[in-house]
């Protein structure tokens, strides 16, 4: 018994310093890997699980270190100072691929971000590209400039960056956003409000959402703006979602609640309000949206009237 004793503390001592050794060449292991390299084997699992798959594969491109992936509280890390813009369109998710291709310079920076929905991934995309992007067919609406292209699909916002391509960079550019596109299941489509705004005077691609604090006023919600050019003369016309009449309603009251009534004229099928900064608005509830043109610069009334009356009519349709 004595003897079994003996072998049973020496097993316990021996599985001890191996438990330790493990632990100290973890330790080592972890401590000699660049952090990239670390959080990788953290993150894997997630990114497996997520958005892993939607990065391609591509004869010749390898990854260069393990796809990262970063969550609302940690998308500073990889965007810093431009991370709340983002996050103002309820963020949820973005997988970082660094491809290299062979023993060549050329690599290639894959950024693609959930933003839950098609109505936000337009929302952040609407608000970093131009009018005069040179747009290209590829999900639901790209642009391509000098080694770059973004484009959204679904609810996916991606952009990539290709790096020492020269003039192979709109090829590779072009081959991995198709790849994407492809394993994208939802494909979805342009918001369906757009098609509301008039054709005449539009500025195309000039249209924007913004989920929250819709111009300036944080019970306004849910809103497009379209920007226009007649004849010269520059205005904007806009909508804004309500969740239903109710709440549409709301945000009409509250609005007007913020105005001086000297300001407020009603006029046919809404209101008229002067502004220090928006000039000329005409405003107006229908069904569950607002709806109405700003920017109308006295003398031009005729202009906003017009246009007022386009925008609620086409609602009106719905």
């Amino acid at each position: 018994m004595k003897k079994l004793s003996m072998n049973r503390r020496a097993l316990r001592m021996k599985t001890s310093k191996l438990k330790k050794y493990f632990l100290n060449f973890f330790i080592f292991l972890l401590l000699s890997l660049p952090f990239s390299k670390v959080k990788g084997l953290f993150l894997e699992k997630k990114d497996v699980s997520s958005l892993r798959y939607l990065l391609p594969e591509v004869e010749l491109w390898k990854f260069t270190e393990a796809p990262m992936s970063y969550l609302p509280p940690t998308l500073f890390e990889y965007i810093d100072g431009a991370a709340d813009i983002y996050l103002a369109y309820d963020f949820k998710e973005l997988i970082v691929g660094q491809y290299k291709k062979g023993d060549e310079n050329r690599s290639l920076t894959i950024e693609i971000y959930d933003m839950g929905d098609e109505k936000n991934a337009f929302g952040i995309y609407s608000a970093e590209r131009f009018p005069d992007n040179k747009f290209i067919s590829i999900g639901n609406q790209g642009y391509l400039e000098e080694g770059t292209l973004n484009f959204i699909a679904g609810k996916y916002y991606a952009k990539l960056l290709c790096f020492d391509c020269g003039e192979e960079s709109s090829k590779v550019l072009k081959l991995f956003s198709q790849k994407i596109v492809e394993r994208i299941k939802d494909k979805g489509h342009l918001p369906h409000l757009l098609r509301f705004f008039p054709k005449e005077g539009l500025i195309p691609n000039s249209e924007k959402f913004i989920l929250r604090d819709f111009l300036g006023y944080s019970f306004l919600h849910d809103g497009y703006t379209a920007n226009y050019q007649l004849k010269g003369i520059d205005f904007d016309c806009f909508l804004a979602e309500g969740k239903d009449e109710e709440d549409a309603q709301k945000m009409l009251a509250e609005y007007l609640e913020t105005r001086n009534k000297a300001e407020i004229r009603e006029v046919a099928g809404g209101y008229r309000l002067k502004d220090r900064y928006y000039h000329n608005i005409y405003l107006a509830r229908v069904k569950n949206y607002l709806c109405g043109v700003m920017r109308i610069k006295e003398g031009l009334e005729e202009i906003g009237v017009r246009y007022f009356g386009m925008l609620v009519e086409s609602l009106k349709k719905n």
